[in-house]
């Protein structure tokens, strides 16, 4: 079993931000896979299901916490404990403003890199889990850099967003069936062209 869970806050005010870019991701998959998070436990909406492709079948758990982005290990942690998993099935996807936007790489451990939904759920189930990173980009001024990730994408960045949504949908797919380092390979090295 897979645990999959997209970073994000909740609240009408948070939707289509740059921050909820995991909570996107996850519902790329709730509906790929017809999976709805319709479940309310473990501080988190969440849904199990089962998914089958090239004949490989795993079961999955799709969640998106109600914890608030600087809590998310509250929701990580209890999901993790609740259905036994190894660090190595853990799959959290997550803005990245160190990424330009259209960017998604996929890692194993490592640090916080000043994310704090990744740091609360690094201080409770330590840092060796996969990672989805979804690219935002840095603002191109000196604006705080909280005002930027609770921002809206702009209107020529959003389609760039949207692709990049559905790639890191696939690198989740690569991951749980066919494994982490075949979705490096393929997403790692993945080049985007977000000119105009």
């Amino acid at each position: 079993m897979f645990l999959i869970v997209g970073l994000g806050n909740v609240g009408d005010e948070f939707e289509g931000s740059r921050h909820n870019a995991g909570f996107v991701v996850v519902d790329e998959l709730s509906n790929r896979w017809h999976i709805p998070l319709r479940t309310i436990k473990y501080q988190s909406f969440f849904g199990k299901g089962v998914v089958k492709k090239n004949g490989i079948v795993q079961n999955v758990v799709l969640s998106k916490p109600l914890t608030y982005m600087n809590l998310s290990g509250r929701a990580v942690k209890p999901l993790r404990d609740a259905f036994n998993l190894p660090d190595d099935n853990i799959i959290v996807v997550h803005d990245d403003l160190d990424l330009p936007l259209g960017t998604v790489r996929v890692k194993k451990g490592g640090g916080d890199g000043g994310h704090k939904g990744l740091y609360s759920i690094i201080s409770l189930i330590g840092p060796s889990f996969i990672r989805v990173r979804v690219g935002i980009g840095r603002p191109e001024s000196k604006e705080d850099v909280v005002d930027y990730v609770l921002s809206k994408f702009g209107k020529n960045e959003l389609p760039v967003f949207n692709e990049s949504v559905i790639d890191a949908a696939d690198a989740v797919e690569d991951i749980i069936f066919f494994g982490l380092e075949r979705a490096q390979n393929i997403f790692n090295r993945k080049k985007r062209d977000v000119s105009d």
